[in-house]
């Protein structure tokens, strides 16, 4: 068997230097802090109109309701909610909930920031006495605690405001034990029914990263 060859060491006074790659190493360049999700920009648009009192204040190319709210909101993300055909005789909440249904963004679990959130009923569209108006209202959703509790922007009968609401107790106002609010009056009394919450009202909830272009997700 040969003996190993002795190791070559470096000559004195002189660092061995690692072979080259031949490339050149690039300078590091910082981090970008990553791009926010469509839907927290959804989100930031709603929270900052919470306070206006007319969206005539703000825009005058959308109606002052909660359609309008929603609509500016998915603007900022360059969504927009009432592409397609009407329907004669449809509300601007019927026209936008079966745009995002025919794009494959409903869903009625896990909400985040920026899901749109439908409810039904909400008041007396004809003016018939009878629950039979469907598709009634809408709302941006600003945030979700871990508990469930879901927080959404809306234009209410004074403006912009926030209101909650939490699916685990849908026809609960406040929780027993701190009184806290679970769920907002959203349908008022009248002689033939009696108030109803958000949760009572609820319809469904939908995604905006189904409805954004690729180039804003």
């Amino acid at each position: 068997m040969s003996a190993h060859p002795a190791a070559v060491k470096p000559a004195q006074g002189k660092q061995a230097e690692p072979a080259s790659t031949g490339r050149k190493s690039k300078p590091s360049r910082a981090t970008s802090p990553p791009r926010p999700r469509v839907g927290e920009r959804i989100a930031k648009k709603a929270t900052g109109l919470v306070g206006v009192t007319s969206l005539r204040t703000v825009s005058n190319t959308v109606p002052d309701d909660c359609t309008g709210l929603a609509r500016l909101a998915y603007t900022s993300a360059g969504i927009d909610l009432m592409s397609g055909p009407g329907r004669k005789g449809e509300n601007g909440v019927t026209h936008i909930y079966r745009a995002v249904r025919r794009q494959g963004a409903l869903h009625r679990t896990k909400p985040r920031p920026g899901d749109l959130v439908f409810f039904r009923e909400t008041y007396d569209r004809d003016n018939d006495g009878r629950r039979d108006d469907g598709l009634t209202h809408v709302g941006v959703v600003e945030r979700v605690s871990p508990g469930g509790l879901v927080t959404f922007v809306h234009r209410g009968s004074k403006g912009i405001v926030r209101a909650r609401m939490h699916l685990r107790w849908p026809a609960t106002h406040r929780a027993r034990a701190n009184r806290e609010v679970l769920n907002d009056y959203l349908r008022r009394a009248s002689r033939k029914h009696r108030a109803y919450v958000t949760g009572e009202l609820f319809a469904g909830f939908a995604s905006p990263e189904a409805l954004a272009p690729r180039s804003r997700r």
